[in-house]
């Protein structure tokens, strides 16, 4: 038994401790095709932590924007997003903000049909002002662009460090040994499946996002 525990310890790839978050809009030219952008987003491997849907004032898309202002496609940018809603989610996964980047293609539209057919701008977007979404370009932005838009999240850090050492040791290694004790007692006949479903169904910080997406209408 110990040393089939040590085979599945050797075999098994290092548990990701952290799930990235990023910001999603779908603008107010793609609004009226949300579901089918839900769908691709769900089917994407995203998890949706929360959603709203807004009607954003010119003065807060200026707010938003603010690192574009001084260009001259910013009046232009304002009057769009304020001209009717948007909706915002928090997107989760690992690599979020990356693999969301790549999902929503480049800004340009033009360019997004050209290089990436798949992309979301490249089959909602009509210009390169109304390009259908919108993406954080990095941790950073994504920690902005959310409490912009849900003040009341919670950004949790990356462990790093210790901090990384003292989480494995209090979460991740009691709940990976007591899977692993359970898989030498059951014995599957698929061990990584079996043990996969498992350490799902008892994470010990597993999130009900279900049960708990908001969905708000601004006035």
């Amino acid at each position: 038994m110990e040393n089939d525990k040590a085979h599945m310890e050797r075999e098994l790839p290092h548990p990701h401790i952290y799930v990235e978050r990023t910001l999603a809009l779908i603008k107010p030219d793609a609004v009226d095709k949300e579901e089918e952008i839900e769908d691709i987003i769900l089917q994407a491997g995203f998890t949706i932590v929360q959603k709203r849907k807004v009607h954003l004032s010119p003065e807060q898309c200026s707010d938003f924007y603010a690192e574009q202002y001084g260009k001259l496609f910013f009046p232009s940018l304002t009057a769009f997003m304020s001209s009717g809603p948007t909706i915002a989610m928090i997107l989760a996964r690992d690599k979020a903000i990356a693999h969301w980047k790549t999902l929503i293609g480049p800004p340009y539209s033009a360019k997004a049909k050209e290089t990436h057919p798949d992309s979301l701008r490249a089959i909602y977007g009509t210009s390169d002002l109304r390009n259908a979404v919108h993406g954080s370009d990095c941790f950073s932005a994504a920690e902005r662009d959310i409490k912009f838009m849900f003040p009341d999240a919670i950004i949790e850090p990356i462990p790093v460090g210790q901090s990384a050492k003292d989480y494995l040791g209090r979460f991740a290694n009691p709940t990976l040994l007591a899977g692993l004790t359970e898989l030498c007692k059951k014995k599957p006949s698929d061990p990584f499946t079996w043990l996969a479903d498992w350490l799902i169904d008892h994470n010990p910080n597993k999130p009900m996002v279900e049960d708990r997406m908001v969905i708000e209408e601004a006035d």
